[in-house]
């Protein structure tokens, strides 16, 4: 016997919400996903050290410590995070060089974001942590001295860069919490790829003392979350009061039904806040009706690897599943799976129907 309930949908306040440009953004995806010390290149997919110096990356999928040599940081998001001495006094220095999923567009804005923690033994904090747009990814040099110092753009391309000095009025000092560095950018157009750290020679650096040296002088932070986006994309809220509508829609028993508003953070599976009316709709109507069960699927568009997008659809089904089960929901009663992006509604040819692809569905069965 069929049986159909009406699922109210509500349109609040909307918020739109763009495609993050950098591939890999959190590190993540890795060929080698265990803690590797100086291991950065043929490690993270999508990312690379653009000099001969060993910048650090860090997986904790299977750690169940947080502390390493330099002390102790959990990734902002995820299981993985990078670490680079961004000034010694012996004036070594590492970067991290990212990969762009499309050429920035000439004349358009965006807005880019990174978090930053300075790491616990570190006797400086500085201000001068920048990024680096190129359009070809830098070349390593040959001289061992000058490779291990700091980038010096015109000898590291031939091609078309920019440099951007992001702030020189905050010291980066915070050893506990994550320091967000965010500013707009105006593309000139041939931004394919681009690098963090410090580009000043250690007399050029400006520093503030932390903590007294016990062997040698160094600030080494811990990067991740990196995003670039389209500045006309950020999160958009209509300009006007709060309106609440209620739409009535059929849903039957054993049909696939796709969320209409259940979203979440870029490449996370945290529920963004405008999720929960409607998940507290389903929960009521499966409150009432305790014979119901129900399954719910994760879909991805094809952007990034298939391990990664397995995952991720995972674990916004379980987020999903594990709402409704906090809200009461006997767990007995709710199913979750991950579909990755093998099943998608259209082609993944435009941002547009990569849109309709990454989307969380639902179920309902009868005994």
């Amino acid at each position: 016997m069929k049986t159909t309930f009406q699922l109210f949908i509500f349109f609040i306040t909307t918020a739109l919400f763009s495609q993050n440009l950098v591939l890999n953004p959190s590190f993540e995806d890795c060929l080698h996903c265990e803690r590797t010390t100086g291991q950065l290149n043929n490690t993270i997919i999508n990312w690379s050290t653009p000099n001969i110096s060993t910048t650090d990356y860090f997986n904790y999928k299977t750690q169940k410590s947080y502390n390493h040599y330099n002390g102790y940081q959990k990734p902002r998001s995820g299981t993985a995070l990078t670490g680079i001495y961004v000034y010694t006094d012996r004036n070594y220095r590492e970067y991290v060089q990212g990969t762009l999923k499309t050429i920035l567009e000439k004349g358009k804005e965006y807005t880019v974001t990174f978090y930053v923690s300075l790491a616990e033994l570190s006797t400086k904090a500085t201000t001068d942590i920048d990024i680096l747009f190129t359009e070809e990814k830098l070349k390593k040099c040959v001289h061992v001295k000058h490779c291990e110092k700091q980038i010096k753009p015109k000898k590291a391309t031939d091609k078309k860069f920019v440099k951007v000095e992001i702030d020189r009025e905050r010291f980066y000092r915070d050893k506990h919490s994550w320091t967000q560095i965010s500013f707009t950018y105006t593309a000139s157009g041939f931004e394919k790829y681009f690098t963090i750290g410090n580009f000043n020679s250690n007399r050029k650096t400006n520093l503030i003392k932390m903590q007294r040296a016990q062997e040698y002088e160094f600030a080494y932070y811990y990067i991740d979350d990196i995003s670039v986006f389209p500045l006309e994309e950020e999160i958009i809220q209509e300009d006007k009061e709060e309106e609440i509508e209620t739409v009535e829609k059929p849903i039957k028993e054993d049909e696939v039904y796709v969320f209409k508003n259940v979203l979440f953070e870029f490449d996370k599976a945290i529920l963004v806040e405008t999720s929960v009316n409607e998940l507290d709709e389903l929960y009521a109507y499966l409150k009432k009706r305790p014979l119901l069960t129900i399954e719910i699927y994760g879909h991805t568009d094809n952007i990034g690897t298939a391990r990664r997008n397995k995952e991720l659809s995972l674990q916004r089904a379980k987020a999903v599943s594990s709402y409704l089960i906090d809200k009461g929901l006997n767990v007995s009663r709710i199913k979750w799976f991950g579909f990755g992006s093998s099943k998608p509604l259209v082609p993944n040819d435009t941002e547009a129907q990569r849109k309709k692809n990454r989307r969380v569905a639902f179920k309902l069965n009868s005994d």
